[in-house]
């Protein structure tokens, strides 16, 4: 278990996980798909007035921020690094890895490209992009995070994936039922 605990003497103890583990590349691989998200949701709440929109966007942005912000301190507080020179998801071994390309590193993350005509869009436009991309981005993350859940020996890091599971989940009903009323469907266009 990697968490502190106090021995029969009243000393803490904290048993720190490997620079290659999946505990210190779960932190580092969502915290970085966390920031992505925190970006688009960012670019959509200036691009829009429509108040369930920008309530989602603002949802995302703290959640995620802080889901962000626990993730750098537990590696700080390993010790470790927070950036790595492995390939992103490589501690979930796979079998296959993703070819990260246009600054999209791991699977649901958006494109440089794609970030770039968000920015370009308003209105019920930016939302329906938005939504669409964000549904992408939530199945990746959900991916990531159940994966780490089926593997982690971090108690306290298990349950913030499993949260990360049940919430992204939750989420991706709501922005599906969002696309509907605004007559759209999930899946990105191509650009």
């Amino acid at each position: 278990m990697v968490a502190g605990g106090t021995t029969a003497s009243g000393s803490s103890s904290l048993t720190v996980p490997a620079d290659d583990s999946p505990e210190a590349g779960f932190a580092r691989d969502m915290a970085t798909h966390h920031q992505q998200a925190v970006d688009l949701s960012f670019i959509v709440r200036d691009r829009t007035t429509d108040e369930p929109t920008r309530t989602l966007a603002f949802d995302i942005i703290n959640t995620q921020a802080n889901q962000r912000g626990m993730m750098m301190g537990w590696l700080d507080q390993w010790g470790l690094s927070q950036h790595s020179n492995a390939q992103p998801m490589a501690w979930m071994k796979m079998g296959h890895e993703y070819q990260a390309h246009d600054g999209s590193l791991m699977p649901g993350m958006a494109t440089n490209a794609q970030m770039a005509k968000l920015r370009t869009l308003s209105g019920r436009d930016a939302e329906v992009y938005f939504l669409q991309l964000m549904i992408e981005h939530h199945k990746g993350g959900v991916e990531m995070a159940q994966g780490y859940v089926d593997m982690a020996k971090n108690d306290i890091e298990k349950r913030l994936a499993q949260s990360m599971v049940v919430a992204q989940t939750s989420e991706l009903g709501l922005m599906t039922d969002m696309l509907k009323e605004r007559g759209a469907a999930p899946g990105v266009p191509a650009s």
